[in-house]
C-alpha cells in the first residue's frame, strides 16, 4: 500500500509555506532586536500585527523565539516529503514519530491561536500561514497513519480510523472555520466598523 499522494504533496506544499513563512518571522525579529524601532512589513492593522505579538513572552516560550520550532520542524516534514515522492518507504517509527510532531504543533497552534486571540490582541500574519499549514499536516499524517493500521497495536485500521480517513479533508475544513469562527468574534466590532 503506497503512500496517499494527499498526504505526501500536502507536507511538501504545506512544509515549503509554513518554512518561508517561519523564516520570514525569524527575519521580522532580527531585524526587531538589531533595531527596536524597525516597522514590520507584516504591520497591517491594529489587530493583525506581527509587531504586537512578536515581542511577548508567548513568542519566546521556550527561551528563544518560536519560529525557530518552525525552521525545524518544517524542514523534517520537508525532507520526508521528499523521500515519499521518491517512493521511499518510511518504517513505522518515522511515521509515529511525524504524527507525534504534527500533533504536538498541532496543539502548540491551538495555545497560539488562544493567546492571540485572548491574551496579546492581535494577529501575525506569518504565524497564521505557519497554523494554516499545521493543520492540514496533522491530519493528512493522522488519516494517512490510521489507513495505515500505524495507529493501533494490532496494526489494522479500525473503524475510527475509516471515518479519519474518510473525513480528512473535512476535519481540515473543519478546524479552519472554528479558528476563523473565533477570530470573527474577537473582533466582531472592527471587521464590521462598530
Amino acid at each position: 500500500m503506497t503512500t496517499s499522494r494527499d498526504t505526501v504533496w500536502t507536507m511538501l506544499i504545506g512544509g515549503i509555506i509554513a518554512l518561508f513563512a517561519a523564516f520570514q518571522l525569524t527575519v521580522e525579529k532580527i531585524a526587531l532586536l538589531s533595531d527596536p524601532n524597525y516597522q514590520l512589513a507584516c504591520d497591517i492593522n491594529p489587530v493583525v500585527s506581527c509587531g504586537s505579538v512578536i515581542v511577548t513572552e508567548q513568542a519566546s516560550v521556550f527561551g528563544f523565539p518560536n519560529p525557530i520550532l518552525g525552521l525545524c520542524g518544517f524542514s523534517v516534514v520537508i525532507t520526508l516529503a521528499v523521500l515519499l515522492l521518491a517512493k521511499v518507504e518510511l518504517p513505522r517509527w518515522v511515521w509515529l514519530g511525524l504524527n507525534v510532531g504534527a500533533l504536538a504543533g498541532v496543539v502548540f497552534v491551538a495555545w497560539l491561536v488562544s493567546q492571540s486571540l485572548y491574551s496579546i490582541g492581535a494577529l501575525c500574519p506569518w504565524c497564521m500561514v505557519v497554523w494554516s499549514c499545521t493543520i492540514p499536516i496533522f491530519w493528512m499524517v493522522t488519516a494517512e497513519n490510521a489507513r495505515r493500521g500505524r495507529l493501533s497495536r494490532s496494526g489494522e485500521p479500525g473503524v475510527i480510523a475509516g471515518t479519519v480517513v474518510s473525513l480528512r479533508w473535512l476535519l481540515v475544513v473543519a478546524t479552519y472555520l472554528v479558528i476563523a469562527g473565533l477570530i470573527f468574534v474577537r473582533w466582531m466590532d472592527f471587521w464590521l466598523g462598530g
